[in-house]
């Protein structure tokens, strides 16, 4: 008997526990097996943008060589692709990772139905996190609404130690499928490296580098975004090519596992796992706001307003003079990432300056990370325009010029993305207004003063408070 193993968000070989159970689930014949699946679904391609296309094309393709080349691709809508391939093999089950977004939902119960008609099992063994959303539950029995109550019970939760790769894994092979760029609609032509640790050896290695020489300075270096200081594993992570219980396991075995950074890159996880935990029980957080109090807020509109829409063009390009908002989202579109201090100056940029409501720009990342996640995006985007899950943020609001000259110090990062400013040494490339020649090579002048804006926003919270 064959078993599919229909790959998503674990695009990799080691601690895969749906792969065990696949491999359980088949025979011992000659002709028996697991055939890994991946199915390239058109709805999800679409929004993945060409940065996000090229990391996919790099985990699938070391997915195939970890696979010995057994690895089949189709395109098309899973609830058809997959009972084709049962019929196909004469599978007796498929397996999966349990995917715990809106959309993986909808689409597996779909899968599911179509394959109960042809007396076949959806079988699911794990997810994409260390604890599986909404396992995790407050005394009460409701799920937790802030971070850090959350972060303790999943600690103490736990999760179970790595799967190991079954012994004897056989594959069943001869199936034809697409090749990696083809599926992916790129014809013949693998698409410019993304220069990330994406695939499952590159992304162990790295992480392995990390553990030795990057993990004891965690705590205190990965707020500064001109230094190489983060993990460089949200790709990774995205695609599942290394899962978080590989991550906690080496740390909680490693000499720093109980020193301040770990600590800290531990919490990093959790933030993770408690934005997936709270779109599993909220799933249209995804796009709406999560806490109605701010219902009444409002907003400037880019599809309606032209100030608004001139503003909006230029936060995505990167040009509202202001340095350290303009180096990120210059970041953004040439590397499809961004640092996790600038993405939150940024986005209070947006949401607090610019008075733009958040899904705005949720959208505009959504469409440019290579680490794309709903959860993660849409629910940190949530905590910095105070719709989210944070208990009172309304008044947080980021000075740019203070966050760049408190995290950036040397303006080395500015100057990094933003050449207009290269001219100005230190902490100048953050107010090129003070310098004489500050605006010399055509940098911008701000569009807004982000102290009246800040008063305005501030403003519109309060009013939309009040009952």
């Amino acid at each position: 008997m064959t078993s599919v193993l229909w790959l998503r968000r674990d695009l990799r070989l080691h601690d895969l526990p749906a792969l065990g159970e696949a491999h359980a689930a088949a025979g011992s014949g000659p002709s028996d097996g697991v055939l890994p699946l991946f199915v390239v679904d058109p709805a999800l391609l679409a929004g993945a943008g060409t940065v996000r296309t090229a990391g996919l094309h790099e985990a699938l393709a070391a997915l195939s060589d970890a696979y010995d080349g057994a690895l089949v691709l189709r395109v098309g809508r899973p609830v058809d692709v997959l009972p084709s391939v049962v019929r196909e093999v004469g599978a007796g089950s498929v397996h999966v990772s349990a995917d715990c977004a809106p959309y993986g939902r909808r689409r597996d119960a779909a899968v599911r139905t179509a394959l109960a008609g042809l007396g076949v099992p959806l079988v699911e063994t794990g997810s994409p996190y260390a604890v599986t959303p909404g396992r995790v539950l407050g005394g009460s029995g409701g799920p937790y609404q802030v971070f850090t109550p959350f972060s303790r019970a999943w600690r103490d939760h736990g999760w179970r130690r790595p799967a190991p790769v079954p012994t004897h894994l056989r594959w069943h092979r001869g199936v034809a499928g697409e090749s990696v760029p083809a599926a992916l609609g790129l014809g013949s032509a693998a698409p410019a490296p993304t220069g990330w640790p994406i695939g499952e050896d590159v992304a162990i290695a790295h992480w392995r580098g990390f553990l030795d020489d990057g993990l004891a300075g965690y705590r205190d270096l990965r707020n500064l975004p001109a230094l190489d200081a983060t993990s460089r594993l949200s790709a990774a992570l995205k695609y599942g090519t290394v899962h978080p219980r590989t991550l906690l396991a080496d740390v909680a075995s490693h000499p720093e596992g109980r020193g301040p950074g770990a600590t800290t890159f531990v919490t990093e996880l959790a933030w993770r796992e408690f934005y997936a935990d709270v779109l599993w029980h909220r799933p249209a957080s995804a796009w709406a706001d999560l806490r109605p109090e701010l219902g009444a807020l409002v907003y400037d509109d880019p599809a309606t307003d032209p100030r608004a829409a001139a503003a909006f063009d230029a936060w995505r390009a990167g040009r509202t003079g202001f340095p350290l908002v303009d180096a990120g989202m210059r970041q953004l579109l040439a590397e499809g990432w961004m640092h996790n201090r600038v993405r939150m100056v940024t986005a209070s940029f947006l949401a607090k300056d610019l008075h733009v409501w958040w899904v705005h720009g949720a959208r505009h990342f959504l469409a440019h990370l290579l680490d794309g996640d709903m959860a993660s995006n849409s629910h940190g985007w949530q905590w910095t325009a105070g719709t989210g899950t944070d208990a009172a943020p309304y008044f947080r609001v980021f000075n740019p010029v203070l966050q760049g000259e408190r995290f950036d110090p040397d303006g080395a990062y500015v100057r990094r993305w933003v050449p207009e400013l290269a001219h100005l040494a230190g902490a100048r490339a953050h107010q090129p207004w003070k310098v004489a020649d500050g605006y010399s090579r055509g940098y911008p002048h701000p569009v807004v003063e982000h102290a009246a804006e800040r008063d305005e926003a501030l403003a519109r919270y309060r009013a939309a408070r009040t009952p």
